[in-house]
């Protein structure tokens, strides 16, 4: 009989396999958030109040709500959207996001010209979505909605 030289096999480390299965969970996920969706908003939440068709509204955005559903001073939140949807002054309507920006909590009311956020009640302005109370420091961001006849878009 001759004598080969073997090489021990070893297996990789805990930490080496661990590593390399975190990776390939982190691309499935990166890949799955990732979007297609590229468009933009302007800064106020700015919609088309005078009610003619926009190329957005005519493509099939999804359909929030009536004008008639948006009560004036107020407005009403979407939350499987994550969009407020509101009515400063007759007309004219706003759309922001519904994650408050202290620490992520959905926003659950609005009353008195604010929206109000259950966590931590901070309050933001139905208007530009603006600080009005803390501990929030940051506005709600702005979303893009059309207003359409009597129908209200997300964009």
């Amino acid at each position: 009989m001759t004598s080969d030289s073997f090489e021990p096999v070893t297996a990789p480390s805990r930490r080496t396999a661990l590593a390399a299965v975190g990776a390939a969970g982190l691309a499935v996920a990166l890949t799955a958030c990732s979007s297609s969706d590229d468009s933009s908003s302007d800064s106020s939440g700015s919609t088309n109040t005078a009610g003619s068709s926009t190329a957005q509204g005519a493509a099939g955005g999804t359909e929030l709500a009536k004008t008639s559903d948006i009560p004036e001073g107020g407005g009403k939140i979407f939350a499987s959207q994550g969009v407020v949807v509101t009515q400063p002054t007759a007309g004219t309507y706003k759309a922001f996001s519904s994650k408050c920006t202290h620490q992520g909590c959905a926003v659950s009311s609005i009353s008195n010209g604010v929206i109000v956020c259950p966590c931590h009640k901070s309050e933001f302005s139905v208007t530009d979505g603006s600080v009005k109370k803390g501990p929030a420091t940051e506005a709600l961001p702005a979303e893009q909605i059309t207003v359409s006849g009597d129908s209200i878009t997300l964009a």
